[in-house]
């Protein structure tokens, strides 16, 4: 019986790279996935604190252009 083995050098190559390949594959999704939650919870605070703010603005802009518009009494 022969050692050699059938199988060409090329697929032991990938036989033995597989797994740090898979690992890395997997690690760097989560990453992602870690980033993508993160960025969305950024995003929902700025909401929250933009909202009371644009409220104010959008406020004052009724004031002023709807206060100007009022009939005025005369003199």
């Amino acid at each position: 019986m022969s050692n050699h083995s059938t199988h060409s050098p090329h697929f032991s190559f990938f036989r033995w790279l597989w797994k740090p390949v898979a690992v890395t594959g997997v690690g760097g999704t989560a990453i992602a996935y870690w980033f993508e939650e993160i960025v969305m919870f950024g995003e929902e605070i700025l909401a929250l604190i933009f909202l009371p703010i644009m409220a104010g603005v959008i406020y004052l802009l009724d004031i002023l252009i709807f206060k100007s518009r009022m009939p005025r009494r005369d003199k």
